[in-house]
Parts: C-alpha cells; sequence; structure tokens
C-alpha cells in the first residue's frame, strides 16, 4: 500500500536567507504615533516636504509624512503593529536560521515580518520612492511586499505568506536524500522559467528609474508552491531598501582599498558567518553564489545576480550543493568542488555520457538530454567569470522560455506526467 504523504507543514522550513542579524534584545517601545528612525526618535508631526525629501534615514523625520506620501496599496505600519503581532518579538521564529522572521497576522492577513538592518543611510525621499515602487510591483514569480515599519536601525519588510518550501528542502532532504518531489523534468524545467522570468521582471520591468538589483538569490529565496510546482522569489525589494545596493562604486571601491569595509560571508555548510576587515560598512553574501567581482568589491549588480542565477539552476540540474568537500588522495586531504566545476566538466567532455550522470540521478533518466545540456549551457554562460560576457535575464529568459516549449513537446511525446499531486512533504 502507497504511503500518503506527510503535510507540508512537518517540513517547510524558512525561505528567506541567513543574512540578517538576530532582533535586538530590547526593541524599542512606541507610542501610538512615535517611531524612531536612525539614531533618533521623533514624534509624529509634520515637516517641512522639501527638507523632509533630503533629510536621510539617520535624521529627524515624520512617520505620518511618510505614510502620507505613499499610495495606499504601501503600508507604514506603526511599529507597535509589527510588536503585538510577534508578541512582542517572542513568537516562536519562522526561520530555523539566524535570521530574524516571524509568520503572524497584520491586518487581518498571513505575512512573514522580516527584521533587517540598515547597512548605510539612505535617502528618506529614495526610502519613499523605492517603497512605493516595489510594493506596487506585481509578477506571478515574486513573493510580494506589503510594507514596512522602521525602529532604530532597522526596518521591519512584512510579505505576504505563501505556502510551500524552499528550492533547497525540495532539492536535498538530509531524512530522505533518495527522494524529491520534483522527481520530473517538467518540474524543474517549470521553476527554471518562473524563475528566469521574475528575476527578468525585477532587472527590467518594474518602473524604477534605477537597474535594480535583488542581491538574495540562491535555492533558499526560492519557494516552489503547492500544488503546481510553480516558483516564486522572495525578498525582492530588500536589498534597496535597507541601503545593500551601493551606487556610488567608486568611493565604494577606495573604503574597499583602505580597509573600511566589513565583509560577512554566509557559509550554508555551517549557517555560520566569517568576518573579514572592519570598520563601518558591510555586505553579506552566501558562499557558492558570490561571483568573483562582488566577493572581490562587495558591489552587487545585475550581473552578480545572473551570476547566482546560473549557480541555483545547476543546483536545480544536478541535485548538488554549490560547494562539497572531496577527498583528494594526491594531496592527502580534501577539497571544495563547486557544481559549476563538475557542470563545465560535463559539458566540455567528449563522453556524450557524461552529462547524463551528471544530472540529477533521481529523474532517474527521464529527461531530454539535448535540451538539459542547452540548459546547462546558458547557466554556464551565466557564471561566467568576466561579468560582462554573462547574459542579459532577457536573454536569458528568452532562451529558458524556449527550452520549457520544447520540454513541454517533449512530455506530450513521451507521455510524461503532467498533473503533480504529491505533496511537498518528504515521504
Amino acid at each position: 500500500m502507497k504511503k500518503e504523504p506527510t503535510p507540508i507543514s512537518r517540513i517547510r522550513k524558512s525561505y528567506q536567507t541567513s543574512r540578517s542579524p538576530k532582533a535586538s534584545s530590547s526593541n524599542p517601545s512606541t507610542g501610538s504615533d512615535v517611531t524612531s528612525i536612525g539614531n533618533y526618535t521623533t514624534t509624529g508631526s509634520s515637516s517641512n516636504k522639501d527638507n523632509t525629501s533630503r533629510t536621510s534615514i539617520s535624521s529627524r523625520t515624520s512617520l505620518k509624512s511618510l505614510k502620507d506620501s505613499l499610495p495606499e496599496n504601501a503600508h507604514i505600519y506603526d511599529f507597535s503593529e509589527i510588536r503585538s503581532a510577534t508578541n512582542n518579538f517572542l513568537a516562536k521564529r519562522f526561520s530555523s536560521s539566524s535570521s530574524s522572521a516571524w509568520r503572524c497576522l497584520i491586518r487581518g492577513k498571513d505575512v512573514i515580518v522580516f527584521q533587517r538592518k540598515f547597512r548605510r543611510p539612505i535617502e528618506t525621499s529614495q526610502l519613499r520612492e523605492r517603497l512605493s515602487m516595489i510594493c506596487k510591483s506585481h509578477h506571478i514569480s515574486l513573493i510580494k511586499l506589503l510594507g514596512a515599519s522602521i525602529s532604530g536601525d532597522y526596518i521591519y519588510l512584512v510579505y505576504e505568506y505563501v505556502n510551500g518550501a524552499n528550492l533547497r528542502d525540495c532539492l536535498r532532504n538530509p531524512k530522505n536524500p533518495e527522494y524529491t518531489v520534483l522527481s520530473t523534468w517538467t518540474s524543474r524545467m517549470q521553476i527554471a522559467a518562473d524563475l528566469a522570468q521574475g528575476l527578468e521582471y525585477i532587472h527590467h520591468y518594474t518602473g524604477l528609474n534605477l537597474s535594480l538589483v535583488h542581491n538574495h538569490i540562491k535555492s533558499t529565496s526560492v519557494i516552489v508552491t503547492e500544488p503546481s510546482f510553480n516558483a516564486r522569489i522572495c525578498h525582492y525589494g530588500t536589498a534597496e531598501l535597507c541601503g545593500e545596493i551601493d551606487r556610488d562604486h567608486h568611493h565604494r571601491h577606495q573604503k574597499l582599498q583602505t580597509g573600511e569595509i566589513q565583509e560577512v560571508i554566509e557559509d550554508p555548510t555551517t549557517s555560520k558567518s566569517k568576518l573579514r576587515r572592519s570598520n563601518s560598512t558591510k555586505f553579506v553574501g552566501t558562499r557558492g553564489y558570490m561571483s568573483p567581482e562582488y566577493q572581490s568589491t562587495g558591489i552587487a549588480t545585475q550581473r552578480s545576480d545572473v551570476y547566482a542565477f546560473g549557480v541555483v539552476i545547476l543546483e536545480l540540474l544536478s541535485g548538488e550543493e554549490t560547494l562539497k568537500f572531496k577527498h583528494d588522495k594526491e594531496r592527502g586531504d580534501y577539497r571544495s568542488v563547486s557544481v559549476i566545476e563538475t557542470a563545465r566538466e560535463a559539458i566540455e567532455s567528449d563522453d556524450f555520457e557524461k552529462i547524463r550522470r551528471w544530472m540529477d540521478r533521481r529523474l532517474k533518466d527521464s529527461f531530454p538530454v539535448e535540451i538539459a545540456e542547452k540548459l546547462t549551457r546558458v547557466a554556464l554562460e551565466c557564471v561566467q567569470v568576466d561579468p560582462d560576457k554573462r547574459p542579459d535575464m532577457r536573454r536569458v529568459s528568452g532562451k529558458i522560455s524556449k527550452l520549457y516549449l520544447e520540454s513541454m513537446k517533449w512530455s506530450n511525446k513521451m507521455g510524461t506526467p503532467m498533473d503533480f499531486t504529491n505533496s511537498l512533504a518528504p515521504r
């Protein structure tokens, strides 16, 4: 008798990054219309609009004026609402990692609240504009940002709650490594197409008059939803609102050279962070997803997003972690091997069967090898060392959409089941 799958709630884990600092143990208490921004505490009195637009987030500003300047669909929540919804931040955290996140109800909506620290001062006018535009952005492959609240050096981002599990957990379940819910080629192509279209939208079609960067693309930031196995990208807008994107590259490079940068690199294998350099500014990244130029400069760009996207696609195809350690018999120790290396070896090999062996064995050879090879090549284009040689997401999305259609034709021809009825829970 076939064993019924357990509910997704049994295995659902966090779908946010582990880059945010933990919640402060002494969150400020607020009155009915009081907020603290930067290093200042202010009341809800209105200030001159021209002065407000030129005031940085670390200066005095009015919560009421910020509210009034936003469209109705972008919420500026009173900090007291966040405190109440999270039981003064004592509620069980949604995350099993170091990120501070809570699932709760706010204004009758099921949401996830993420606590993030401002990485650098951001102009109030910029914060106002970006929050407005990001909240107005709609795409089926993005998890929607509903609004935000500010307290001290922290911003609390409120996203809609989406029922699903992150892509990493769908691909790799330590309790049952032989099982994956993504056991068909069409399910993986669906995720690749959704992810490509979502990132293309972020880069080119949000309506924001700047080159928007996501800066958090990785398998734990992609939610696979039930029952259709569509993919949705979370943390859209986080980098922009938290000041992670430094648009003054020359100033950034100077600070890097003088050692004024604090770099935090996250290691997904240990869930610990390694600290380098010291002083004012921090940039973060997860080992295995960071492009070479991002590792050296800390400057996040659309090209570094494309790199991280390519790594996720290689994960999706192989089912392997981005980095793993293998024993080197000649050296007598262990060395790290990236999924990029193994994919490149498979593609460049004269052995035609090597790409088939490189693919996730749990697909049981039931996939179109030629299409799989083409998708692997697209991913390898995305992870080229030279950022100028990486393709734009418009081009990438177009190629993947074409491969998706070819995969559907292959599936119809082969009679591959298209109705996904499995639960995301492990068997």
